[in-house]
């Protein structure tokens, strides 16, 4: 007779939970985090009917979408039926058709793209009009060799988070008495317990984007979401995940501890001196979405190298590495070191 064997999900990463004799809980290897057992199986058990309710929306995806696969880079783009995918958005070779995708890539919401491909290139103008140090010529001899509107894949996290922080705070006065200055310390030891949550803590799901490209751009204003539809991809590009959520965790706690120990320090105020001694952040539960979002991509050509840009196709925040006039910038620095050297030498005449 065959014996079921009950498995658990971490809520945080989706990794597989291990029993810890010691802690008599729960611990997660992938991301170190803790669960009692009830707490485990109201997470399962939750997980189980969301799986549930989405697997009708999952079969209908799978059969409306299209995917190309790259020969050259093996990136995989998704596109409805309508729309003819002939070009990799990285490396610019052409894509050939491989079929269906799975139901289970389907994302649970979309941003719809809201700048258009000519108001792509118009705050792209404008934003290298305001780089002092572009070379003048980039504008003029530059090329676009590829622009293209993506909805990129995107884990959506909701964190709450226990964060508990002491510090030694200080306060000091001084003042004259009978021709002698006085000063008074006084020393406070502070607490802070507070329950934490994030909202809308976004990681990129495409191991070919860059991960700092896409931070640039954020924030993305969750909103305007809709449920996904088919639809929206038409006219443009997807591209499938390849970093699953597991993957991501590590970068959507970072921000999430960061954020709370920001937080909790940024509440110890009216004192002259903080000096944290306990900082813990502890993420106790993550909920997910899965979300394509849009960006524009643009790669422009200039003296032999290719420079990428990205805009957010919603809100059209800019982002990406222009060229540098090296000229430009040398002249600024011997002006400072010309300017600075004046002032020492004048402040040296005026002690002589």
């Amino acid at each position: 007779m065959s014996e079921q064997v009950q498995e658990y999900k971490c809520p945080n990463c989706g990794a597989q939970l291990r029993f810890h004799p010691k802690k008599q809980g729960f611990v997660c290897e992938f991301c170190d985090s803790f669960f009692t057992q009830e707490e485990c199986k109201a997470a399962n058990e939750q997980m189980q009917q969301q799986a549930q309710e989405n697997a009708p929306k999952q079969d209908e995806f799978a059969e409306g979408n299209n995917l190309y696969s790259c020969p050259s880079c093996g990136a995989e783009l998704i596109t409805d039926q309508n729309t003819a995918a002939t070009e990799c958005i990285y490396c610019h070779n052409p894509v050939v058709l491989k079929g269906r995708l799975s139901g289970e890539y389907r994302p649970s919401k979309v941003i719809p793209f809201k700048i258009s491909k000519e108001d792509a290139h118009g705050i792209f103008h404008n934003w290298c009009k305001a780089r002092k140090f572009l070379p003048k010529s980039f504008m003029t001899e530059s090329q676009l060799t590829h622009m293209a509107g993506v909805y990129v894949p995107f884990w959506v996290a909701n964190c709450n988070v226990h964060g508990t922080m002491k510090a030694v705070c200080k306060k000091s006065r001084t003042w004259i008495s009978g021709g002698y200055s006085c000063t008074e310390t006084q020393e406070f030891d502070v607490f802070r317990d507070a329950g934490i949550r994030f909202d809308g803590i976004p990681a990129d799901g495409a191991s070919k984007i860059e991960d700092a490209l896409m931070e640039a751009i954020e924030p993305f204003e969750y909103h305007e979401s809709k449920d996904f539809e088919m639809s929206y991809l038409s006219g443009f590009l997807s591209d499938k995940y390849d970093v699953n959520r597991s993957q991501v965790f590590p970068r959507i706690r970072n921000r999430a501890v960061s954020g709370s120990d920001q937080l909790l320090r940024s509440s110890m105020v009216g004192y002259d001196s903080v000096r944290v001694t306990v900082s813990d952040m502890q993420v106790l539960k993550t909920d997910w979405q899965y979300m394509l979002l849009p960006v524009w991509f643009m790669n422009y050509q200039y003296q032999g190298k290719t420079y990428s840009f990205a805009i957010n196709g919603q809100t059209g925040k800019q982002a990406g590495t222009p060229p540098l006039d090296t000229g430009k910038l040398f002249g600024v620095c011997v002006l400072i070191a010309a300017a600075c050297a004046a002032v020492a030498f004048l402040g040296g005449v005026m002690l002589l």
